[in-house]
């Protein structure tokens, strides 16, 4: 029988995936209003501002007293500091829906961690559907022959990174979660990034003889949307909700979520970005979402069994 509190993290697992899905869209478009830094910069210092009202109000409780900040550092220099860095110019040089696809390719390096470094073991019919949701990625990346997609070798290089720093964050992210709360995570994270972007998206400036146009594309309405939804939805509430997940759910379990985002971005990116759409992103998705409703079949099936044979050793002594 699943928990309450593991039910709650598969809400916050659909939560997630579904604002992340849509993230590439927003940032697609304020990137063409604006620079890289700049665009994670403004976006860092929302959420942080948005946080700490939250924590002023006592609306989350933060307490770090006592508490070793040495995993959040690391933590948080992988995820947001070189994370968004590569994800960022990964979208730049590449279609919203290429985005979403390498991002996909996240759940099979997060099993390979979690067996090194957390000693989670998925059966064997999990890993033949991770697979599957894999192959369904690798599938539309190898098929893909659309204008936007021949110009992504720079791209795809920059993602693979985002995608390997992304799976090392979902490990350090579920052992710090034995000391630290999501919304503490969440909030350390948001500061980090909130400072060390604003820092090199003022020093670039500097350079540039730019600073007095620092805060111009706040006077753009496309731009304010954006960094609203990036902000405050995708960097808010979706790292509380993927934080809260990571918590309560094996890395493995949790992250084959983040496979949703690829159908999202994908339908995103075709609906209102008009990017090119075949019949192969059709069965490429299906794949996807065949792959991750067995794994999470299959883990919840595993769950039982264990569930059943502690009852039975109980019982038995």
């Amino acid at each position: 029988m699943i928990k309450k509190k593991e039910l709650l993290a598969y809400g916050f697992s659909l939560l997630y995936a579904i604002i992340f899905g849509l993230s590439f869209l927003f940032s697609k478009i304020a990137l063409d209003i604006t620079t890289p830094f700049k665009l994670i910069a403004f976006r860092f210092l929302l959420a942080f501002l948005f946080l700490s009202l939250l924590v002023a109000f006592r609306i989350i409780k933060i307490n770090y007293r006592g508490k070793s900040l040495k995993n959040l550092f690391i933590l948080s220099l992988a995820q947001p500091v070189i994370y968004f860095i590569f994800e960022t110019y990964g979208i730049k040089f590449s279609s919203t829906s290429h985005a979403g696809l390498m991002t996909a390719l996240i759940p099979i390096i997060v099993s390979i961690l979690g067996i090194i470094f957390l000693n989670e073991n998925p059966s064997k019919a999990q890993w033949i559907f991770i697979l599957l949701s894999v192959s369904g990625v690798i599938f539309i990346i190898l098929m893909d022959s659309s204008p936007e997609s021949q110009n992504t070798i720079l791209g795809t290089i920059f993602l693979l990174v985002t995608v390997l720093v992304a799976s090392l964050y979902n490990i350090l992210s579920r052992k710090s979660s034995v000391y630290f709360s999501s919304a503490e995570i969440t909030y350390f994270m948001m500061g980090t990034g909130a400072v060390f972007f604003s820092i090199i998206a003022l020093i670039i400036d500097i350079i540039n003889g730019d600073l007095g146009t620092f805060f111009y594309p706040l006077l753009n309405m496309d731009f304010l949307l954006s960094i609203a939804y990036l902000g405050i939805l995708s960097s808010v509430v979706a790292f509380f909700s993927m934080n809260f997940a990571l918590a309560n759910l094996p890395a493995s379990k949790a992250s084959i979520f983040g496979n949703l985002s690829t159908v999202i971005s994908i339908i995103a990116g075709v609906v209102i970005l008009k990017e090119a759409f075949y019949y192969y992103h059709v069965i490429g998705s299906i794949t996807i979402i065949s792959g991750i409703i067995g794994t999470n079949y299959y883990n919840a099936k595993k769950a039982r069994i264990l569930e059943e044979e502690k009852l039975l050793n109980k019982d038995l002594y």
